[in-house]
């Protein structure tokens, strides 16, 4: 499965490694999966755990996140966006790079807690180009081996 995870789900497993977001990177750091990401994702990412308010709830130092960050990256396919991807999420356009991640890496999924990422007509774009919006805990029900 090739899939992108949104800016959200990456910092939330910086700082909570045995969560879902956690769980949902290292499941896909197996080979029969595919993290999908792009240069745009990989520098928000950066960006928003020195936030304040994200650095108080991880507790990384800068060399941490530095290392975070890097892993992060190496552990994905970086894939071009293109700018032809706008106005796809009208209540957030700021989100439409994430849509042009997953359709520039021909993701299967997009996995975001992001609920402007999860409206109808993003869910409805999503679906005609076969991939699915989901947030991390269902993402793990596809991810997590069957009994």
């Amino acid at each position: 499965m090739r899939v992108v995870l949104d800016t959200n789900i990456l910092a939330r497993a910086s700082y909570s490694p045995t969560g879902p977001a956690g769980e949902c990177l290292d499941r896909l750091r197996d080979p029969a999966h595919v993290l999908v990401l792009s240069t745009f994702l990989v520098d928000e990412l950066d960006r928003v755990l020195r936030y304040p308010r994200m650095q108080r709830l991880h507790g990384l130092t800068d060399q941490e996140i530095d290392d975070y960050v890097r892993d992060v990256g190496q552990a994905a396919v970086i894939v071009p966006t293109s700018s032809s991807t706008t106005g796809v999420v009208t209540t957030d356009p700021d989100d439409d790079p994430v849509i042009a991640t997953a359709e520039g890496g021909n993701a299967d999924v997009i996995c975001t807690r992001d609920r402007h990422l999860h409206h109808a007509d993003v869910v409805d774009y999503c679906r005609q180009l076969a991939i699915e919006v989901l947030t991390d805990v269902e993402l793990l029900q596809r991810l997590r081996p069957t009994p």
